[in-house]
């Protein structure tokens, strides 16, 4: 999994007022646990909306007073209305230590299924998996290429190396449902038989 870097600066005052001021500033409060001691900082809310509003999930490089951690958001608040982030939380990670994170779900390849007019229905965008950080990949790929309609790949047919997934494993993460337009193989295999007959009728002929 890539590492992104994020600058920040130690919080001499800590309390609501003082990160009121800080947000009237464009800064965005933030503790780092697991290091020992929590760490309370701010960092610029530009740069972190960079981290926040992406599909991707990645470790953050926090520099902070000449020392550098690694991490991974543990929690993020959001303003009620606007939506702006009004506090987040860091979990420090280390590479001897298990790290227990979500994982974006990637699909890769074209169904038979869908060609064939079946809808395609993605119960996941994101699984929790845990695996030492060295172990992590960027997103989890699914390939979709042998699913026809009336297929599934559940959690527990999911496998990655060094890494556990979590959840139930008779959940369906990806499915081909049928539709109104869709065509069945059986009938589509019939259909090419036939055609194949009639040919080879009128080659005899």
């Amino acid at each position: 999994m890539k590492t992104v870097s994020l600058s920040g600066s130690s919080r001499e005052n800590v309390g609501s007022k003082d990160a009121k001021i800080l947000r009237k500033e464009g800064r965005v409060p933030g503790v780092l646990y697991g290091n020992g001691e929590n760490l309370h900082f701010h960092v610029k809310e530009t740069e972190l909306n960079k981290l926040v509003f992406t599909p991707d999930v990645n470790f953050i490089q926090i520099e902070m007073d000449g020392k550098s951690y690694k991490a991974i958001f543990k929690e993020i608040q959001f303003h009620p209305v606007t939506d702006r982030i009004t506090h987040f939380d860091l979990m420090a990670v280390t590479e001897d230590k298990l790290v227990t994170i979500a994982l974006p779900v990637r699909l890769t390849g074209n169904s038979p299924g869908v060609l064939n007019g079946g809808k395609l229905r993605q119960n996941y965008r994101k699984l929790k998996v845990k695996a030492l950080a060295k172990d992590l990949p960027e997103f989890i790929t699914l390939d979709i290429s042998k699913l026809r309609i009336g297929m599934a790949i559940r959690l527990g047919e999911i496998e990655i190396p060094n890494v556990t997934l979590l959840g139930d494993m008779r959940d369906v993460a990806v499915s081909i449902k049928t539709s109104r337009n869709a065509v069945a193989d059986e009938e589509e295999e019939t259909e090419g038989e036939g055609e194949a007959a009639a040919e080879g009728e009128a080659a005899a002929e």
